[in-house]
């Protein structure tokens, strides 16, 4: 066969349907290509494609940035499954650490509510799944075997949960924050969100990794694309120290509406400053005070009366 030869003239039009080098129409027998950056133009070969990139490169650049803020801005709007108590379904009020119970039988986050109204119907079990607690439920080794016995059938948030306790020395382990480092990335790779987040703790912390914020944000990224509150909120904190505070109010909107307190106050700052607007710090406002209507229940008031 003689050799073909491109003979490729860079063409102005990037019309949907025509290579946006050489100008050939898109048929049947001429398949057209996206660029798979940008979507903005498309090409009938791969030879096209080269030939056009130093045409092409600094409005594909700027086009894949527009679209890759479009997915930030737009996804992660929710909180994921995991932050609702999957007794009475309601999302656990932030910070959620300060508001649930975890059981370490089943690796589900029970909400002090639903934990109280159990232990008021003379339920000492799980107030989920029913296992019976060690006799002393604050024994370490019964709690770490737990824990294990979960990590063993590869759980993401058993998983999840034993690089906490080696990242901050808990439950009798030494404290190993490689060890939390590779659990963490283990558990990410399994789908836990939550990893996400603490592997974005451990580049920003330095911890068991050299440091490395790029790395944090790009993780927090992947987290509050799914709805992780605090790695949005993160987010909103990078951005306010690079000085982008359209961006930082942006990603703090998200995360007030979602019922986390200090990205409000984050807004009322930028406000104050006047780095935010009026109207964008009463939506924070109104949007947080939703959030936390929608958290609220009877037994979660019982259990905050009581001092649970």
């Amino acid at each position: 066969h003689p050799r073909i030869t491109m003979s490729c003239v860079p063409v102005v039009d990037d019309g949907d349907e025509v290579c946006a080098n050489c100008g050939k129409q898109g048929s049947d027998t001429v398949k057209l290509k996206n660029c798979t950056a940008c979507r903005l133009v498309r090409y009938c070969v791969v030879d096209c494609q080269r030939a056009h990139r130093k045409q092409h490169k600094k409005a594909c650049k700027r086009r894949a940035a527009e679209l890759k803020d479009e997915q930030l801005y737009s996804q992660g709007q929710e909180r994921p499954d995991g932050d609702f108590c999957p007794i009475c379904t309601l999302p656990i009020p932030l910070p959620m650490d300060k508001h649930f119970l975890f059981a370490v039988c089943c690796m589900k986050r029970i909400c002090k509510g639903c934990d109280m109204a159990a232990d008021q119907r003379g339920m000492n079990d799980c107030a989920f799944c029913r296992t019976p607690f060690p006799d002393n439920d604050t024994d370490d080794d019964d709690r770490l075997a737990m824990i294990q016995a979960r990590v063993a059938k590869k759980d993401p948030e058993a998983i999840t949960f034993l690089g906490e306790k080696y990242f901050h020395g808990d439950l009798g382990l030494q404290k190993d924050a490689r060890k939390a480092f590779e659990l963490f990335t283990e558990a990410a790779e399994l789908g836990s969100i939550e990893s996400l987040f603490s592997l974005g703790n451990v580049y920003r912390l330095g911890e068991g990794v050299h440091k490395d914020m790029a790395k944090a944000v790009e993780l927090y990224e992947k987290a509050a694309m799914q709805g992780h509150v605090d790695s949005r909120h993160n987010l909103g904190q990078s951005e306010v120290e690079k000085g982008n505070y359209n961006r930082a109010v942006r990603h703090y909107l998200i995360s007030a509406k979602m019922g986390h307190k200090g990205s409000v106050k984050m807004i009322k700052k930028l406000f104050m400053a006047g780095h935010a607007t009026k109207e964008q710090y009463a939506e924070a406002l109104k949007g947080y005070q939703d959030a936390v209507d929608e958290m609220k229940s009877h037994d979660r008031d019982e259990a905050k009366r009581f001092g649970n």
